[in-house]
């Protein structure tokens, strides 16, 4: 596929980097010459300098016979203008744009439309033509407020509609099934069916099989019916209380959007620097009590109880100051931390110190992107361990005559190396991805790779041909 990335920063560069290894030809642009020539240095792409939505820029970079745009610069009014040009000028098939002005966002229904709709249309109306948005914001809000419902779970993924969730635990001294083989989580809870999707032990992954061990401080992903991820956590920790007492450092706006969502269930108190912006907040958040003053206030968080609050979550611009704030807060008695970290050389950093969980904007928006770009029946896909491994939610389509899958039990599927079926969703009826589990025409199908490299055959398994022996 021939793919433009505009916006050379670190989600397209990310981006560019899980593609380029997946047989795609690359063209990146961006108006830095000394950013582009890092990154034509380390991967096999093409580069253009200019401005991304300038005719002459995108015609240079092969915007007339691409089959996508993803328009990822850090203005919003760019990326909007380079997709209506790609489509008036160039027919660009795709559009995808990252859009994070709530200016845009809230009137999103009248301000853009998607190239079918428009093409489709005996009037067809105005609007910027782009077929898919993205709203890192919305994304990382989302993201916070599973991992509050779910206390004591580093990543909380959800596929078929909800129906089915995937849930990433640390492993402590004392859960149940620490020590022993995964074949005897079945005997721990005979009324549920789970299944361990992949372990990650210091940072490595380990295939998961029924002789397989867990150890404390191992990184368990599992799948489960969404009803029973709680009963499914205590066999790996010791459950914490659910979260009442929640403060949020940051008015922006995921610190707005994350307040107005948790302050229906739960007591929110946030701190906003900006005097104008924290009179504007205690308007808009009936339910949560706003302070105007830094985060990082000894006092302040003294005055407010820190030692109360349940989890303290940092999600400011600066992420210097999201991580000395948590780190103060967690000090002063707060149970749990969550930094926002924009720069990537820090999660780790991040992660060895007294923190319990940073999340990258980044992961987020490129996950929701590959959404978009994966081939075949793919209608989810999720970023795991910031890239190191993929999960991929594809619908099984055709029948036993055109389709690599349907008809076949798991264990006769030839997959990829390093890749595993979790689960299946058929209708509202979630299944275990055990060997004799039958693919069906319809069916939700979770895979998890750990070799990104063979992405492309996994999507090959789910496009059905006209004929298949």
């Amino acid at each position: 596929m021939k793919i433009i990335i505009l916006g050379a920063g670190q989600v397209g560069g990310t981006l560019a980097e899980n593609l380029v290894g997946e047989n795609n030809d690359i063209t990146l642009v961006d108006s830095d010459r000394d950013r582009l020539r890092i990154l034509q240095d380390k991967f096999d792409l093409r580069v253009v300098v200019g401005h991304g939505a300038h005719p002459s820029v995108l015609r240079d970079a092969g915007a007339e016979d691409a089959d996508m745009l993803i328009a990822v610069t850090n203005s919003d009014e760019c990326n909007m203008a380079a997709c209506q040009i790609a489509y008036t000028l160039f027919g660009t098939p795709t559009k995808i744009a990252r859009i994070r002005s709530e200016a845009y966002l809230d009137i999103q229904d009248k301000l853009f439309i998607n190239s079918e709709i428009k093409n489709s249309d005996a009037k067809p109306r105005g609007g910027f033509v782009i077929d898919e948005l993205i709203a890192p914001e919305q994304l990382v809000t989302n993201y916070i407020q599973r991992l509050v419902e779910y206390p004591g779970a580093l990543q909380v993924l959800q596929f078929a509609e909800g129906k089915l969730s995937l849930v990433a635990v640390k492993a402590y001294y004392g859960g149940p099934l620490v020590g022993n083989a995964l074949a005897t989580l079945r005997e721990h809870m005979p009324n549920i069916d789970t299944r361990v999707a992949a372990i990650f032990r210091q940072g490595r992954p380990i295939m998961p099989r029924g002789t397989t061990v867990i150890e404390a401080d191992d990184e368990v992903f599992f799948l489960a019916d969404t009803r029973h991820i709680r009963a499914v956590m205590s066999e790996m920790q010791k459950l914490d209380g659910s979260y009442r007492n929640i403060m949020i450092a940051g008015g922006g706006n995921i610190g707005f959007g994350l307040a107005k969502k948790l302050q229906r269930n739960h007591s929110v108190k946030l701190i906003e620097h900006r005097q104008e912006r924290a009179e504007a907040l205690s308007e808009k958040l009936d339910k949560t009590t706003v302070f105007c003053g830094d985060a990082s206030d000894q006092e302040l968080l003294m005055e407010e109880h820190i030692d109360q609050i349940d989890v303290f979550i940092a999600v400011t611009n600066d992420d210097e100051a999201n991580i000395m704030s948590a780190l103060l807060a967690k000090r002063m008695g707060a149970k749990k931390v969550m930094v926002l970290i924009q720069r990537e050389a820090y999660v780790d950093i991040v992660q060895e110190a007294n923190i319990d969980i940073a999340i990258s904007p980044q992961q987020a928006t490129i996950s929701a992107l590959l959404t978009h770009i994966r081939q075949g029946d793919i209608c989810n896909v999720y970023s795991l361990r910031r890239g190191a491994a993929e999960a991929i939610e594809a619908i099984a389509h055709g029948d036993s005559s055109t389709s690599k899958v349907i008809g076949k039990q798991i264990g006769d599927i030839k997959l990829p190396p390093g890749t595993t079926i979790g689960a299946v969703v058929r209708n509202d009826e979630v299944l275990m991805g055990h060997d004799r589990t039958v693919i069906e025409q319809g069916d939700h199908v979770i895979l998890f790779l750990v070799n990104k490299k063979f992405i492309s055959d996994v999507e090959k398994l789910f496009q059905p041909s006209a004929f298949f022996f």
